[in-house]
């Protein structure tokens, strides 16, 4: 009787099994095909692309992180060379390895690290308030070279548009990095992500053509 009532049992198992492994292929199969929303992501981190561009900064108001209205114009004009970045602080993709790459950037510029101004602006304003900037600033761990800015809705945009970054909708964002020896001088525009040495070496470069 025993050996009856086990292998019925037996039996049920591989039929439950049987039901159940196709259900599990098929879901299987469908995430490998289901679009990846960061595909466009995924394909920019395998090449860069430079190019050298005269913009034209809008006269607005920006918001640093420590919460002082400053003119946008004059911190991209207070002498030091400049290195610009957009982002916003709940981005998951994008945002966090530009960051991390600044971060390191800090580094590697050794005794330069205090003569480059790092700006990274928000194109999410209205989430990304003075004090949650702040946070994001330390969890990078920015130095005093590096500022994060907000503001209005409006300011945003208009500073996305004149460096030809804005995308409608912030998801739709591309890794861009922009550099600028001097006021009055071209930008060096990175579109990709750039490594750390990248980066560093464009830097030398256009400090030295100064």
């Amino acid at each position: 009787m025993n050996t009856v009532i086990k292998s019925l049992a037996a039996s049920v198992a591989l039929a439950v099994l049987g039901s159940i492994a196709p259900l599990a292929l098929a879901a299987s199969v469908s995430a490998v095909n289901a679009p990846d929303p960061h595909a466009h992501h995924h394909h920019m981190m395998s090449e860069i692309m430079r190019s050298t561009v005269d913009y034209t900064p809008p006269p607005v108001s920006l918001t640093r992180e420590d919460g002082k209205a400053v003119s946008f114009i004059n911190e991209l004009n207070d002498g030091r060379p400049v290195i610009l970045t957009f982002i916003y602080t709940t981005c998951t993709s994008i945002c966090p390895m530009i960051s991390q790459t600044l971060s390191q950037l800090q580094t590697d510029l050794g005794s330069d690290r205090d003569k480059v101004h790092m700006m990274s602006i928000s194109i999410d304003p209205e989430q990304d308030t003075p004090a949650r900037l702040k946070e994001y600033a330390r969890k990078y761990g920015a130095g005093p070279e590096w500022q994060h800015y907000t503001g209005t809705v409006a300011a945003s945009i208009a500073t996305q548009r004149a460096f030809d970054v804005y995308r409608g909708d912030k998801m739709n964002h591309n890794p861009v990095t922009l550099l600028r020896a001097a006021p009055g001088k071209p930008w060096l525009r990175i579109d990709g992500f750039a490594t750390v040495a990248e980066l560093l070496g464009a830097y030398h470069e256009l400090v030295a053509s100064k």
